[in-house]
């Protein structure tokens, strides 16, 4: 489950940070990078996140 929520982190991450450079550079694609990043670092790593925490703190 870590290493799935590490991978959704690493990605997400890459994801918005190369959407940023593409904006910044006005090359096409930015926006659905952008908004890929976003929804994988809301949809995926968040919720794998805070249900790791979850079952930290009730352990």
């Amino acid at each position: 489950m870590k290493k799935m929520m590490y991978v959704f982190g690493y990605i997400a991450a890459s994801l918005v940070t190369t959407g940023l450079l593409f904006k910044l550079n006005h090359w096409p694609g930015a926006t659905i990078l952008l908004v890929l990043g976003i929804a994988l670092l809301n949809l995926g790593f968040l919720p794998l996140y805070f249900y790791e925490r979850y079952k930290m703190a009730t352990s």
